[in-house]
């Protein structure tokens, strides 16, 4: 039966996402992984460029175009043009972080203990990147353990306490998108002022977001259309089309 399976898969091809921010050795470890599961032909995109191929973007054309990509792990801020990225910025601050900032929120405030899968749900459906917000969300029951007795409990949040408690994660972010567009070229400067910035990944869900870093950076914020699948929309349009793009690393690049 095994040896029915391999026959089966006679050239296996893959096209692996990795960070902007990753490194040459890293590069190699994702490689050999590749080829443990039999990959005959393996390629790696930046995930930058594989969110901007999965909004639509036409990354060979010579304009400069932004992508902020808000993942689980990372957040990934990239200029792309002519097949390339420009000037990039990869930081470890993203959903993960996010939920984390909410746990100890519900600590520190409500005295309450929670787990991932709760904190998530409340940054679902109370989650804000600012208080002042269109169409705020009602208050939200947060269930979870009494620090103090031990006992089971329930509070309510609002989208102000949840802003609240990622607000410095989120500086964080609106920092490394200023200083990607402080590295940026002039002549790509002035393409971002008329494009404006697109933002991808599940932390571009997150209300008020675009709002607050079109506010911090003064120029246009665009949430592309369902930006949970774009990286890997984009990735899959990478695989069919292996052959024609030339920013897909493989072995002999690295």
């Amino acid at each position: 039966m095994i040896g029915e399976k391999r026959r089966f898969f006679t050239h296996l091809k893959m096209v692996i996402c990795i960070p902007s921010g990753i490194t040459e050795v890293e590069k190699r470890a994702v490689f050999d992984s590749a080829d443990h599961v039999d990959s005959k032909e393996t390629y790696l995109i930046h995930e930058p460029m594989a969110a901007a191929l999965g909004i639509g973007l036409d990354v060979e054309e010579p304009i400069g175009h932004m992508v902020i990509d808000i993942g689980g792990g990372t957040t990934e801020i990239a200029v792309i043009a002519l097949s390339g990225i420009v000037t990039d910025q990869s930081i470890r601050i993203a959903g993960d972080e996010f939920t984390n900032d909410i746990i100890d929120y519900m600590k520190r405030k409500h005295n309450i203990l929670i787990g991932e899968r709760t904190a998530e749900q409340i940054k679902i459906h109370a989650g804000a990147a600012m208080a002042e917000i269109q169409d705020a969300p009602p208050k939200y029951a947060v269930n979870g353990r009494d620090l103090l007795t031990g006992i089971p409990k329930q509070v309510f949040t609002s989208h102000g306490e949840v802003a609240e408690a990622l607000d410095k994660s989120i500086a964080k972010i609106e920092e490394a998108i200023l200083k990607a567009l402080e590295d940026t070229p002039p002549e790509l400067s002035s393409d971002i002022f008329k494009t404006g910035l697109y933002m991808t990944g599940g932390g571009a869900l997150l209300r008020g977001l675009d709002v607050r870093i079109s506010l911090k950076t003064k120029l246009n914020v665009i949430i592309a259309d369902d930006p949970l699948r774009a990286v890997v929309r984009g990735t899959g349009m990478a695989l069919k089309n292996s052959h024609k793009f030339s920013f897909l690393i493989d072995r002999k690049s690295i």
